[in-house]
């Protein structure tokens, strides 16, 4: 633009905005003090986020007086204070599921030695009266499974059927039943053997 153009003239700059005129400071609001209020105070329990605005001297004043707990009791206090510990949150008890310690160890579970499994909420066994949602399998460890041959018994025999197996053998092969015959006292040993790591894996 030509500085002797006819629009020149007619430019005009915006008048600066007068500055606002800053506001002072509030007073004390100490009773009868005319200071400046520019320290703030808690206004106390169940008013957080409030403050008093006091001068100086008045706010020192205040803050040696200012106990958060005043109006209550000791066992108030005390329960505050514990809770405070979990930011007021609540918590529970450790060991809710009081049947977790009965319950069996999980390499008895994987081995079969435990054939019977706690469900309380029914995710294995299904909804009452369904029956079981898988079948039951035991897997036998390799002198679990030469003591049932040793007993004559299914892997799947139950600890009644165990415990009759074992009578009957007994009866049968005791040297006193067999005139001391050599091979029936060996007989004898294997089955009592046999019977007592089935009963210690928990088969019968």
């Amino acid at each position: 633009m030509r500085l002797d153009s006819k629009y020149f003239d007619r430019i005009r700059t915006r008048r600066k905005r007068e500055q606002e005129t800053e506001q002072a400071p509030p007073t004390c609001q100490w009773d009868g003090c005319d200071k400046k209020g520019v320290h703030r105070a808690p206004v106390g329990r169940n008013a957080e986020g409030q403050f008093f605005l006091f001068c100086f001297e008045h706010v020192k004043e205040y803050n040696k007086g200012y106990n958060y707990f005043s109006g209550l009791s000791d066992g108030e206090i005390a329960r505050y204070q514990k809770e405070a510990i979990t930011g007021h949150r609540p918590t529970w008890t450790v060991g809710v599921n009081k049947a977790a310690k009965d319950s069996p160890l999980h390499s008895d579970i994987r081995s079969g030695a435990y054939s019977r499994v706690r469900d309380p909420f029914g995710f294995v066994s299904g909804a009452k009266g369904s029956g079981p949602r898988f079948p039951e399998q035991r897997k036998l460890k390799s002198l679990e499974a030469k003591a049932f041959d040793t007993m004559g018994l299914q892997a799947s025999a139950t600890s009644a059927e165990i415990k009759t197996r074992y009578k009957e053998l007994v009866k049968k092969h005791h040297p006193d039943a067999n005139g001391g015959d050599r091979g029936s006292e060996e007989r004898f040993r294997a089955v009592i053997q046999a019977y007592q790591l089935l009963k210690q894996n928990g088969f019968c």
